[in-house]
Order: structure tokens, then sequence, then C-alpha cells
């Protein structure tokens, strides 16, 4: 089982940037699918953005494109979301996800679902102020 942990969080002004990361413990980080979601008070955990194990294809929700960059480090272990332009509907608690099912090393596109994704995070508080 793996162990996933988010860091990066913090409160921020509208306008402004924050550099989320996410360190997955195991050997295998490299076959593992990727993802971030966010859940905001009182609402349903939703995607953000995921990317492939390899990192070579990306996908973003609709409310975050041009402004969020999804990356991954393989040889650190590391996935990134990188945030500029914050909102206010930005504020969430930014959460984790890893696809280690067998099947995630050949995953093409990556997926949107909560299902897909078989480890989490304790997440990360973002805030923005208007």
């Amino acid at each position: 089982q793996v162990q996933v942990v988010e860091s990066g969080g913090g409160l921020v002004q509208a306008g402004g940037s924050l550099r989320l990361s996410c360190a997955v413990s195991g050997r295998t980080f490299s076959n593992y699918g990727m993802a971030w979601f966010r859940q905001a008070p009182g609402k349903e955990r939703e995607f953000v953005a995921a990317i492939t194990s390899s990192g070579g294809t990306t996908d973003y929700a609709d409310f975050v494109k041009g402004r969020f960059t999804i990356s991954r480090d393989n040889a650190k272990n590391l996935m990134y979301l990188q945030m500029n332009s914050l909102e206010p509907e930005d504020t969430a608690v930014y959460y984790c996800a890893v696809d280690t099912r067998y099947t995630s090393r050949w995953t093409t596109f990556p997926a949107r679902s909560r299902g897909s994704y078989t480890g989490w995070g304790q997440g990360t508080q973002v805030t923005v102020s208007s």
C-alpha cells in the first residue's frame, strides 16, 4: 500500500499562485496514473487534473484550463500542481490521488473518476482571499 502526502497549500490573494506537491512512497511510482481532486465546504469532491504514468498525457477540468498545470518527476516520486491566477472559487482542500492498479502503466489517457484511484492523501488546504 502506498503512502500519499500532499504539501504546498496555504493562503493566497486572488490572482496569486501556489504550487502543490504530492509525494508517493514505493519503487513503482512511474507505473501509476495520478490526479488532483478538490473539495470545497459543502460540495462533492471534484476532478481537477490528471496525468498518465509516463507524464505524456494530461487532462484538466474546464474550470482550471489555462491556469493550472499538472506535472510529475518520476525520478523523485513527486507530482505537482502549479496553480496560477487563483480565484476565491478555487478555495478547497486539494487531494492527491494515485491509481496503483496493474493496468495503470498502460493507460493512454488519464481518468477523471474518483473510482479509478486506489490511494489518496489527507489533503492540503488552499484558501484564496478576494
